[in-house]
């Protein structure tokens, strides 16, 4: 599979964190991942309370899936993050950056941020869906 093409208006400023726009190459399979939030493979909440460390498990859960697909972090040509509290988002985003180049490296699909009145589950502060492209 040919890579995922990084989408740029011309005379924009670059972003930070994120793409603009990702298009998929020709072929490739679009692999829609459901919202993902901090539980564990049993389904019990990790990081009760802790931003950084649901956010981490949200996207390796995320991960997860796309690996199930056959795919890579690379694959991931968008996500929503959904957060609770867009101030603890911005409070941990250093510790967030972190563990995004841990766990995805430097690649950094489009994405958006959408602050919530709540998530299904009661103490879940981050749910992650995605969309992957997959040769």
């Amino acid at each position: 599979m040919t890579s995922l093409e990084f989408v740029q208006p011309e005379g924009w400023e670059p972003p930070s964190g994120y793409s603009n726009g990702v298009l998929a190459p020709p072929g490739a399979r679009l692999l829609f991942v459901a919202g993902q939030i901090a539980w564990d493979a049993d389904q019990v909440l990790v990081g009760r309370g802790d931003f950084a460390a649901q956010f981490r498990q949200a996207l390796t859960n995320v991960l997860a899936v796309v690996d199930a697909a056959g795919g890579e972090p690379a694959h991931l040509a968008s996500l929503t993050v959904f957060v609770k509290d867009k101030q603890a988002y911005l409070a941990s985003s250093k510790a967030l950056g972190t563990l995004w180049r841990e766990l995805v490296g430097r690649h950094y699909p489009a994405m958006a941020l959408v602050e919530v009145a709540d998530l299904l589950e009661k103490d879940a502060l981050v749910e992650i869906q995605a969309i992957a492209a997959i040769g």
